[in-house]
């Protein structure tokens, strides 16, 4: 199995960063092969609604604004779960969550059934949402990471909150989780 994890933070050593490595030592535990991405790192901006809302994302389901989403589009298209970490800003996930997630949503969730539909679909993964400094806002932001992932088909594998004061057992859990995905795919086949 192939996981991508992708880390949304630009803090290289807080509490999403653990996060993000605690689902890779899971994963690679139970014989995954892990590649980790740092967005804030990926040069994935923000969605430009072209032509009044739906450009080729709609009819070719292809980005027309080129940057880092490209190439990260394919290599999520290629992997066979996913994890998403971020860090919880005002409720929600943090900007560059949200700029990959809008981009990914407007490419996938418009394909139609003939075609296959979304890309993503049936896809697991598991959500990750990381509040340091006041704790709150985790579940506000791990729904609207679900809602996502009902509008791109993919399957909710598990939706995880942790703040600095769950820190400690919410890493096992995430170790866990990731390890049980990985286990799952392979006693229950792809997705």
């Amino acid at each position: 199995m192939n996981l991508i994890i992708i880390h949304c933070s630009p803090n290289g050593d807080g509490l999403t960063a653990a996060c993000a490595s605690a689902a890779a030592d899971g994963a690679r535990h139970a014989g995954a092969s892990v590649e980790e991405v740092k967005l804030n790192e990926s040069a994935v901006g923000i969605c430009q609604a072209c032509n009044r809302g739906w450009g080729e994302c709609q009819s070719v389901h292809e980005c027309q604004v080129q940057d880092g989403f490209q190439a990260l589009h394919q290599r999520i298209l290629a992997g066979d779960a996913l994890v998403v970490v971020t860090p919880v800003y005002w409720g929600e996930m943090s900007e560059s969550a949200k700029a990959l997630t809008d981009r990914l949503r407007r490419c996938e969730a418009s394909r139609e059934e003939e075609m296959g539909g979304s890309r993503l679909k049936g896809k697991p993964y598991i959500a990750v949402a990381a509040a340091g400094g006041t704790g709150n806002g985790t579940m506000t932001c791990l729904s609207s990471m679900e809602r996502w992932g009902q509008h791109v088909g993919a399957r909710v594998f598990d939706l995880i909150p942790v703040n600095r004061w769950t820190r400690t057992y919410k890493l096992d859990c995430i170790r866990s989780a990731a390890y049980e995905l990985v286990e799952s795919s392979g006693r229950n086949g792809p997705g």
